[in-house]
């Protein structure tokens, strides 16, 4: 049986559930208005009534939509940057000495999520600046109760100079950042020389950085900004991580969107000399 409410019409009520919805007319000299007018409904011993077109579609939107995804924190998963002082340790934050993978702009957390499952003796760390993919990444991890996660809301290049120590990253996962298009906000993309210098700085001998990115213009740089820097890192495979489906290199939301749309994916991996 369906579990929509029982909806009658006539040309002057509409009675959804025991709600009836009514307006009269009261005519003036120039103008008609709405008047608020209880009127008995047949289906319940309870009345209301909304004098609006506007509040009618409200209610019709309430019955109709699916009710609001409820987001739960979890402290064991969110790393709350009011909390840290100085450098990260990690082996204090995840409880145990492993190696520490980051991921700069988790979104939803799919690739975490899959990866971590994978890879149970890996500790991942999570950086997302947008709250609402923040705190759907913290649910989401905190409903599959995985203890080698950590998620934290705040600026990638910010917590990557202040909180993480030299030499104590093992990979960098950087997938479809946000390719700022337009060419005075280039300034404002992740991967520059600049920031790159702090990758290099966080990763452990042999460390690796991990790149993919639907923006053609934008992998370009990316790729200069790699080459330039070819004396302290050396290109390797790039290999399809653990969630990826058929066709896939991250499996995560961005990338099946962008697939949808048959986009070309660009990916690129390079190692620490």
């Amino acid at each position: 049986m369906s579990s929509y409410p029982l909806i009658e019409y006539s040309p002057h009520r509409l009675y959804v559930s025991g709600v009836a919805l009514a307006k009269t007319e009261a005519k003036s000299e120039s103008q008609t208005t709405l008047k608020k007018q209880v009127i008995p409904s047949p289906q319940a011993p309870f009345s209301c009534i909304i004098p609006t077109p506007k509040l009618v579609i409200a209610v019709f939107r309430r019955i109709t939509l699916p009710m609001a995804k409820i987001l739960n924190d979890y402290p064991s998963v969110a790393l709350k940057p009011e909390d840290l002082q100085d450098k990260i340790d990690f082996a204090q934050i995840f409880g145990r000495k492993n190696p520490v993978h980051i991921e700069i702009g988790s979104g939803k957390a799919a690739f975490l999520l899959n990866q971590a499952k994978a890879q149970p003796d890996v500790n991942f760390l999570g950086i997302e600046w947008a709250r609402k993919y923040y705190r759907y990444a913290v649910d989401r991890i905190g409903r599959w109760a995985l203890k080698n996660v950590r998620i934290i809301r705040t600026d990638a290049v910010h917590f990557l100079i202040n909180f993480v120590p030299d030499s104590s990253v093992e990979c960098f996962h950087i997938y479809f950042p946000d390719p700022w298009p337009k060419k005075r906000h280039h300034k404002r993309r992740f991967i520059v020389p600049a920031n790159l210098e702090h990758l290099l700085r966080c990763l452990v001998p042999a460390g690796t950085i991990r790149i993919a990115t639907d923006h053609a213009e934008y992998f370009e740089q990316i790729q200069k900004v790699l080459t330039a820097f070819s004396g302290r890192l050396e290109k390797i495979e790039f290999f399809p991580t653990a969630g990826a489906g058929q066709s896939e290199w991250v499996g995560s939301n961005f990338e099946r969107k962008y697939l949808k749309e048959n986009r070309p994916i660009y990916t690129t991996a390079v190692r620490k000399k």
